[in-house]
This record gives structure tokens, C-alpha cells and sequence, in this order.
């Protein structure tokens, strides 16, 4: 007989940062949170030292826990579905690496770092990846050579999936339809943002690609752009492929046009007549309405257009932007909903629209949690 899952510690390890929180799947609540910074640059040494403080920091909540649940950048093809960590496993996971040069190294710290100190308990890989593995190849694949796919493993994989699964079911939920049957397009819109078109409860199509640099303009990220522009710039300035990447994951998007990441500042600047500020919630605006009628047409009519994250969740002034491009959908702004709406569950949209939009709060956290109990019930 298997062992009840009851308390579950999720840890979503960064290179310099390690975020966690702990729950009761019993009562469905979470018992505490944290995060521990500075790793390896004047805080905790390593992850193994990181988890140290996180059971410092727990107390005596930390006795006890039944199973770890990790988040994991890439699970690429080998990884579908989230599972449980064997040294087989792990083995796989180090291979993936080439995937997630700067992501994949502290997930599988934490995981090792957890296996020392939580000696015996089981620990769980949760794919970014993983809800994206339906799309059909159509959308996966890209127009190059298809040596360089089975070679080096080359196409679209999508990220965010754990948030974007969360919000499928719980868009079902209320829209009081099974998820087999929902038809939706996600919207997690944050610092990183990504669409999906879900038919049928599966994602057929997502906006990040191979990494999480393509689709969005995003906070750091310049999102979709062409290849040959990046070509140049690398020649003119006689960039490296790490530097290049660098430029284009670290310092684009929102901060490259405006001089801050934060949608906040943004929404500030645009209000006082800053024209970059307002440039960049327009692209913004505009690149999300693109990608949610190109979704609609793709899951042949949506039941809903969900939006979550921090933007999503939380940005009435982006929300109005995007909302008020999609009237060709039939799609009205209830502006008295969207100024009342952050970070609750709420209608943004006109009852007279034809599809309805959603503010769904994401919690990528519980997901994680849920799904580590799934697995070790399997």
C-alpha cells in the first residue's frame, strides 16, 4: 500500500535564488514560503547550504514532509508527464542540460541538495515543458533542415506549462465543462509571458519556442523576431553567441525600450506622455491581440480567453489595451470589471460578448504539489 502524500515541499531552485513553499494537500492550504537568495555570491555557499537555511527557516514545519516536488525547465521529448526522481532519472535529466544551459544546472542542484537532506523522501520533476508535448508537429516543428531536429533535438517545446495546465483546469471549472471539451487560449503574462491555444483540454499551439526567448515581448526578452536582424547586430558588433544571447534574453523587450522591466513603472511613464513607454505597452498590446486571434482560429472558437500572472492578474492598463483590439472577435471591455479586478478570479469582458474574457489567478506552486501527489500515487 502506498504511502498518503499529505505534506509537500515545492522547490523551484535558480542559480542564485531558491524559492519554496510548503503544503497541506489535505487541507488544501499552504503552511509556509520563502525564498533564499545570494547563493554562491556572499549568501549560502551551494543549494545543499540553501536548503539548510530552508529548514532552518521552516522550523519545526519542515518535520515530516512526505515528497518534494521540483520545478524543471526542460523535459524536452524524453519527459512528457512529470515523474519521479531515480538515479536512472537524474541521469536523463543531466543529459538535457544542453537545453537549459542556465536553468537546468540549480533545478537539478536543488533535487540533489534535497536528496541529502531530506534523506528517504521522494522527490518529483515538474516539467515547464511538459503540457506542450500535444502540440502536433505542425506547430512544433521548424521550416530548417530536419537533420538539425534529429540531431540536436530542434523545434518548438514551450514553456510555462505548469501555469498554463493549472489554468486550463480551473477555467473548466468555471465554465462548468469538462476539460476534455474546453477550448481555450492562456495568456500567463509576466516578466516572461506565453500564449497557448488549448483544444480539447491539450495545448496545440504556444507561443515560446525551443527556449523561452520566442513569441511575447516580454520584460527582458524581445520575443519573435527575425533571425537575419540578430545576424546583423552579432556582425556589427562582433558579438558572441553567449553575448548575443545575453542581449536578447537579458537586455530587450520591455527594459530595452523604456529602461525598466516592470509593467508598473511602465503603466507610470505612459500616464506622464513618456512615447517609448507607450510604444512598448502598444507592441505589447499588439503582439498579444496577434497571438490570440491567430489561437482562436487555430482551436476553431474559444469558450474563453483566460489571462493570469502578474500582468494578467493584475494590469488593468495593459488589459484594457489588449481587450480593446479584439473587437473583430466580438469582444467588449467591461471597464468597471477590469478596474475592480487584481489578483481574484473575474469576468473582464461585456455580457453581451461573444467570448468570453477571464482573470484567473495562476499558482504554479500548488500545481507543482498536485502533481508530485499524482505521480507517487501512480
Amino acid at each position: 500500500m502506498k504511502k498518503k502524500i499529505s505534506k509537500v515541499l515545492v522547490i523551484n531552485s535558480g542559480s542564485s535564488s531558491l524559492k519554496y513553499q510548503l503544503f497541506d494537500m489535505d487541507k488544501g492550504r499552504r503552511i509556509a514560503k520563502g525564498l533564499v537568495e545570494r547563493i554562491g555570491c556572499g549568501g549560502p555557499k551551494d543549494h545543499t547550504a540553501a536548503l539548510d537555511q530552508v529548514v532552518a527557516d521552516l522550523g519545526d514545519a519542515a518535520r515530516g514532509i512526505d515528497a518534494i516536488g521540483h520545478r524543471v525547465l526542460h523535459g524536452a521529448e524524453v519527459f512528457k508527464d512529470s515523474v519521479k526522481v531515480t538515479s536512472a532519472i537524474m541521469k536523463k535529466l543531466e543529459k538535457l542540460v544542453k537545453f537549459g544551459p542556465l536553468h537546468m544546472p540549480p533545478n537539478l542542484g536543488g533535487i540533489k541538495a534535497c536528496e541529502k537532506i531530506f534523506k528517504g523522501v521522494p522527490n518529483v520533476a515538474v516539467f515547464d515543458t511538459a503540457f506542450h508535448q500535444t502540440m502536433p508537429d505542425c506547430a512544433a516543428m521548424y521550416a530548417i533542415d530536419p537533420k538539425y531536429y534529429k540531431k540536436m533535438g530542434i523545434r518548438k517545446y514551450g514553456f510555462h506549462g505548469t501555469s498554463h495546465k493549472f489554468i486550463v483546469q480551473e477555467a473548466a471549472k468555471f465554465l462548468k465543462k469538462p476539460v476534455s471539451k474546453v477550448n481555450l487560449v492562456t495568456c500567463h503574462m509576466g516578466n516572461g509571458s506565453s500564449l497557448s491555444a488549448v483544444k480539447n483540454g491539450q495545448c496545440v499551439d504556444t507561443s515560446m519556442g525551443l527556449t523561452p526567448l520566442a513569441g511575447m515581448v516580454m520584460g527582458t526578452r524581445c520575443g519573435d523576431i527575425d533571425a537575419a536582424a540578430v545576424l546583423s547586430i552579432m556582425e556589427a558588433e562582433k558579438l558572441t553567441p553567449a553575448q548575443a544571447d545575453n542581449l536578447l534574453n537579458k537586455k530587450s523587450g520591455l527594459l530595452a525600450l523604456t529602461g525598466s522591466s516592470d509593467c508598473r513603472d511602465i503603466c507610470a511613464k505612459a500616464a506622464k506622455g513618456d512615447k517609448q513607454a507607450e510604444l512598448a505597452l502598444e507592441m505589447l498590446a499588439y503582439r498579444t491581440a496577434f497571438y490570440i486571434g491567430g489561437y482562436n482560429t487555430i482551436v476553431g472558437g474559444a469558450d474563453a480567453i483566460v489571462m493570469t500572472g502578474g500582468i494578467g492578474e493584475n494590469s488593468t492598463e495593459v488589459r484594457e489595451r489588449i481587450i480593446g483590439r479584439l473587437g473583430a472577435l466580438g469582444i467588449k471591455l467591461d471597464a468597471a470589471a477590469n478596474r475592480k479586478s487584481h489578483g481574484v478570479t473575474a469576468v473582464l469582458s461585456t455580457k453581451g460578448s461573444k467570448i468570453p474574457v477571464i482573470v484567473i489567478p495562476t499558482n504554479e506552486e500548488l500545481a507543482i504539489a498536485q502533481d508530485t501527489v499524482a505521480v507517487l500515487a501512480r
